[in-house]
């Protein structure tokens, strides 16, 4: 069963950018200027290979969460 993950990354990166490497993401920029991706994961190798991608792109991570699909938007509950 897939976990939906918010990852941060420092900076506003291009929706340009990421959609072709991140095209099961939903892409949000926050007021900070910081750039949110949330998706689903289904396995941990999925998640490395997200990770590793972005820091191909050489994206400053600031966190990620594993969160609790809610309506509206997903609730964070734990950080790694």
């Amino acid at each position: 069963m897939p976990i939906t993950y918010e990852i941060c990354i420092r900076g506003r990166a291009s929706r340009r950018l990421l959609r072709p490497l991140f095209d099961e993401f939903t892409i949000e920029h926050d007021g900070n200027g910081d750039t949110r991706l949330v998706g689903d994961i289904v396995d941990p190798a999925q998640l490395h290979g997200v990770l590793a991608r972005l820091t191909d792109l050489n994206a400053e991570l600031i966190s990620v969460v594993r969160t609790i699909p809610s309506p509206g938007r997903p609730a964070p509950t734990a950080t790694t």
